[in-house]
């Protein structure tokens, strides 16, 4: 089982400018080979997380759902809307 992922860890991702905000974007960069881990938070849509997980497993990329809502996330991620995926770029820790 993965570990589990903190607030504190996402805005540190997202200060170093690792992470992929959206659905759209976070699909289209595993489309391209570009994102080695995927996150949906708690509440995601069962369809969106379907979709995610089986685009995650094509490009090799690791899936995670997070104890966050996705209005948390956006919270966190400092933006006034909710978030329900998160993609780290490859490369990144």
């Amino acid at each position: 089982m993965a570990k589990k992922i903190t607030s504190a860890e996402i805005k540190k991702m997202i200060k170093a400018g690792d992470i992929i905000l959206g659905t759209k974007r976070a699909v289209k960069n595993l489309r391209l080979g570009k994102v080695g881990k995927i996150m949906v938070s708690a509440n995601c849509p069962a369809r969106v997380e379907e979709n995610i997980s089986r685009y995650a497993l094509l490009a090799g990329a690791e899936f995670q759902k997070l104890e966050f809502q996705n209005d948390e996330l956006g919270v966190i991620c400092k933006k006034p809307f909710s978030i329900s995926v998160l993609a780290v770029s490859k490369g990144a820790k």
